[in-house]
């Protein structure tokens, strides 16, 4: 009876070990949820970090743009504002030119006086413009260039080079890198071009 009593409680001791051992199938559900518990919290983690970084990445971008177009917005405004100003620059040249030529000014001992004080106004409107980046274009022994010139004339002259600025007739400017306003010239007659003129009128003969 004793030696049945020990056995069945061998047995029992046995099954209690395995059972700490080897967890039953309860157990281990739950431990598959805790750790697909854990698994979603991590997972979910990643997901507010993703959603944050895109977030700030579009910020990011907003501001730029706005940057952009209020930097534009600003350049276009100056663009448009020194082109309309040239006009003053223009109208004091025209000024100057026309108190010159003026046959009852021509003799007033404080004609040379009142063309200085419009060349020192003149001159400190160059100086505003330069300081604000307009520049004007250089034409003096230039070749003539479609990206900064305007040919309002073609002249022969044969101790020019074909193709060469040989007169300024309205100063060009530029805005920074833009062109302002291009310059207006006459440009040196291509000596091809004559030859081709002459040959055209024996041919029409």
């Amino acid at each position: 009876m004793n030696e049945k009593k020990n056995k069945s409680d061998l047995e029992q001791n046995k099954a209690e070990i395995k059972k700490k051992e080897d967890p039953s199938d309860s157990d281990k559900i739950d431990q598959n949820n805790f750790t697909e518990g854990k698994k979603t919290v991590e997972e979910k983690l990643q997901e507010t970090e993703e959603k944050l970084l895109r977030s700030l990445a579009e910020i990011e971008n907003q501001r730029r743009r706005f940057e952009k177009e209020i930097k534009d917005a600003f350049e276009f405004g100056s663009f448009n504002f020194a082109k309309e100003s040239l006009a003053i620059l223009d109208n004091l040249q025209r000024a100057k030119d026309a108190i010159k030529n003026d046959e009852k000014l021509k003799n007033n001992k404080d004609l040379d006086k009142f063309l200085e004080n419009i060349n020192i106004i003149k001159k400190d409107l160059v100086s505003i413009f330069e300081r604000n980046r307009i520049i004007k274009i250089d034409t003096n022994k230039k070749k003539f260039d479609p990206n900064f010139h305007q040919a309002m004339s073609e002249v022969e002259d044969d101790k020019a080079e074909p193709g060469s600025i040989l007169q300024e007739i309205q100063a060009g400017y530029m805005f920074g890198d833009r062109l302002l306003r291009p310059a207006l010239v006459s440009v040196v007659k291509n000596k091809v071009e004559k030859s081709e003129e002459n040959n055209d009128k024996k041919a029409g003969k």
